[in-house]
């Protein structure tokens, strides 16, 4: 779209975006038995339902997720690894043995598959030096997600005071986690191999869900059943969150399909779209078209609407530069405001000659000719 642009525009451009009819259902026909839990859009972060999402509570062997996040950020998958006694835990396994040598892609399979206490022992110790580094790491790994309502106390999710997280956390987590190739690649495994080992992922919604590809189980008897899980169609990608749920397979299902049949994702901006013209003072050209940095997606309801408000300058004093910064496209959903993209200059715009510089140059050039002459 063109046009002139001076000052803050606050119009909106063009048309609203009109939302295609399709049925849809409702949210209070779902009833979800977890004490508390979260659907997000992952790429958006949009919250879809939640209850008690902020409520901090033990999380189980989902604490594995970020096990292997932090495994994978500080070591390599060709690494070896040798088990030793004080990783031998209780609880679910992947049945090291003291003694065995295996390669860090083989424990990733088997803390995320089987779920393995031993595995996320062995892994600490090798990767991090030690539990309690390793577990800082985890720690610093979660502050800088913004998990707010989150703290680890050991690799595994065994029940410990001091360990324990939120549904909202969790489903930043995995949303994280997703784009991450390795990790996706792992959790999307139904089996893998150690070994003589065949282990199987216990996460049962892959394979009977459309479009899940990933998740990690988790219980202990002070977290109850624990679960998280995502799932992708139509180019969105959901993730689901249930603690303390004695019916986590089923109300993940019902969850993901009130989501997809609920909400779709919508382009409000299109990458390299040219959103507005800036006028350019003293410049050899008198605008620069202002281009859209990137593409902006979000999930939208039936009844919702998104538009576009532009928040360009008045001018910009040349020179310009392609790429320089000039304002915002401002994505608003039903009027308030959900992203932001940069707008940027397309072009390079030179400043222009003064009036000085242009008779200087005449008179050089009438000089030129006159010799040559």
């Amino acid at each position: 779209m063109r046009g002139a642009c001076f000052g803050w525009i606050s119009g909106f451009i063009a048309a609203a975006m009109l939302l295609s009819e399709c049925p849809c259902q409702c949210s209070s026909d779902l009833t979800v038995s977890a004490e508390a839990y979260v659907l997000m859009e992952a790429d958006s972060g949009r919250v879809l339902l939640a209850h008690n999402e902020l409520a901090e509570k033990p999380i189980a062997s989902t604490t594995k997720i970020m096990t292997a996040l932090v495994a994978l950020e500080h070591s390599s998958l060709t690494d070896t690894v040798t088990v030793k006694p004080e990783h031998l835990l209780e609880g679910s396994s992947m049945y090291l043995r003291d003694g065995e040598t295996l390669t860090m892609e083989a424990l990733l399979y088997g803390l995320m598959l089987p779920s393995g206490n031993d595995a996320a022992a062995c892994i600490a110790d090798n990767c991090g030096h030690g539990s309690e580094n390793f577990v800082r790491w985890m720690n610093e790994k979660a502050a800088s997600l913004g998990m707010t309502h989150t703290r680890f106390a050991n690799p595994s999710g065994l029940d410990e005071d001091g360990h324990y997280s939120c549904a909202l956390d969790m489903a930043r987590l995995m949303a994280f986690a997703m784009r991450q190739p390795e990790f996706a690649r792992i959790v999307s495994a139904k089996t893998a191999t150690a070994g003589e080992r065949v282990m199987g992922n216990h996460n049962k919604l892959l394979g009977t869900v459309p479009g899940c590809d990933g998740g990690k189980t988790g219980y202990t008897g002070a977290a109850g059943r624990t679960l998280v899980t995502c799932a992708q169609r139509g180019g969105m990608r959901l993730v689901a969150v249930t603690l303390h749920d004695g019916s986590d397979w089923q109300d993940h299902k019902a969850m993901y399909e009130y989501g997809f049949s609920a909400y779709h994702t919508e382009r409000a901006v299109c990458r390299g779209a040219c959103c507005a013209i800036c006028a350019v003072r003293g410049g050899e050209s008198t605008f620069v078209e202002a281009r859209a940095q990137r593409g902006f997606f979000y999930p939208v309801a039936q009844d919702e609407k998104l538009t576009l408000r532009v928040e360009l300058n008045e001018t910009v004093h040349s020179p310009v530069r392609a790429g320089q910064t000039l304002g915002s496209a401002v994505v608003l959903l039903d009027g308030a405001e959900v992203g932001r993209v940069p707008l940027t200059a397309a072009n390079d715009v030179e400043t222009a000659p003064s009036a000085e510089e242009r008779t200087s140059l005449a008179d050089r050039l009438r000089g030129i000719w006159h010799a040559a002459a």
